[in-house]
C-alpha cells in the first residue's frame, strides 16, 4: 500500500499529494507518469509525476470524474492500493539555449519538474502559466528559478487577460526560442502546437488519451502522430505537437463521456455534497 504523507488544496477541485513510494521515486524523471488505483475495485488512472524526492512522489489531481473526485476526498494517512511507475519516456533534458514552457491549469504541475531540470542544465527558461482565474494558476510561486514568468487568466484577474497563446506570441515576437513545451488541456495544447508550427518551433506536448494498462498492451491510448499510430503510454507521453492529429485525439476523448457522467452522478448520490473539493 502507498500512504498519503501530505495533502493540500491548491485551488477548488485541485489537490496536491505527496505519496510514499520509494522504488518509484528512486527512478522517476521529469515527464513520466504513474498509473494509480485507489482500491481493489478502483479504476486505473494515469497521473503525471510533479516531483519525486526522499522516497515519495508528488501528484497534483484535479477532480473531473468519479475516480478523481474520490481521490481528492482522501486524507493524509490514507493509502492507495496501487502506484505503478514511473511509466513513459522522460522529457528530453539538454542544454538547448532559450526554452519556453507553457502550462495550463493542472498542466502547470507537469511542466514544473521539466522546467526545473532544464534550468539546472543551463538553459534560459521562460515560463507561461495560464488559468481561467487567478486561483487556477497553481504553483506559481514555485517557478522562482525561471528567468521569466508570464501569467495569463481568462478573466484578467492576474497577469495578462487572455489565453496562453497570447503570451506565446509576445515571447516569440520579441525573442528567439530554441525549443518549447506545452502541457495542459488538450484544446490548449492544440492551439499552442498550431502556433509553434507557424513559427517552425519544435514543441513537446504531453498527451492524455484514454489509458487502461499503461504498458502498450491494450492500445486504448493510441494517437496519430505524423500519420503513424503511436501509443502514448510507451511511445510518449510527449510528442512533437506540430505532428499530432489533434482533432482525432479530441474526438477519442469523448468516447465514454456519457458513461463518465453517469459514474460521477452515482458516486455523488452515494456520498452527498463533495465539500472536500
Amino acid at each position: 500500500m502507498f500512504r498519503i504523507l501530505r495533502k493540500r488544496r491548491l485551488a477548488e477541485g485541485t489537490h496536491d499529494f505527496w505519496v510514499e513510494a520509494p522504488e518509484v521515486a528512486q527512478h522517476a524523471r521529469p515527464g513520466q507518469f504513474l498509473v494509480v488505483r485507489i482500491h481493489e475495485q478502483g479504476e486505473r488512472i494515469p497521473l503525471t509525476i510533479a516531483d519525486a524526492q526522499d522516497g515519495k512522489v508528488r501528484i497534483v489531481v484535479k477532480a473531473v470524474g468519479k475516480t478523481t473526485y474520490e481521490l481528492c476526498s482522501l486524507k493524509e494517512g490514507d493509502e492507495l492500493a496501487d502506484v505503478v511507475g514511473p511509466l513513459g519516456h522522460p522529457s528530453e533534458i539538454d542544454r538547448f539555449g532559450h526554452v519556453l514552457l507553457v502550462g495550463g491549469g493542472v498542466g502547470i504541475a507537469a511542466i514544473y519538474p521539466i522546467a526545473r531540470e532544464l534550468k539546472r542544465a543551463g538553459n534560459r527558461v521562460t515560463v507561461i502559466l495560464g488559468g481561467r482565474t487567478a486561483d487556477q494558476v497553481i504553483m506559481r510561486d514555485e517557478f522562482d528559478f525561471a528567468d521569466r514568468v508570464l501569467i495569463t487568466t481568462d478573466d484578467g484577474s492576474l497577469g495578462m487577460k487572455g489565453v496562453v497563446t497570447d503570451a506565446m506570441k509576445v515571447v516569440l515576437d520579441s525573442d528567439e526560442v530554441d525549443i518549447a513545451w506545452a502541457i495542459g488541456p488538450t484544446i490548449m495544447m492544440k492551439f499552442c502546437a498550431l502556433l509553434a508550427r507557424e513559427r517552425d518551433l519544435k514543441i513537446w506536448t504531453s498527451l492524455n488519451p484514454i489509458m487502461v494498462d499503461g504498458t502498450g498492451m491494450c492500445g486504448a491510448c493510441r494517437v496519430s502522430v505524423n500519420g503513424k499510430i503511436r501509443f502514448a503510454c510507451v511511445d510518449g507521453p510527449e510528442f512533437d505537437g506540430r505532428f499530432v492529429d489533434w482533432d482525432e485525439l479530441l474526438k477519442r476523448l469523448t468516447i465514454y463521456r456519457e458513461e463518465e457522467k453517469k459514474a460521477l452522478e452515482r458516486y455523488l448520490e452515494k456520498v452527498g455534497e463533495p465539500t472536500w473539493l
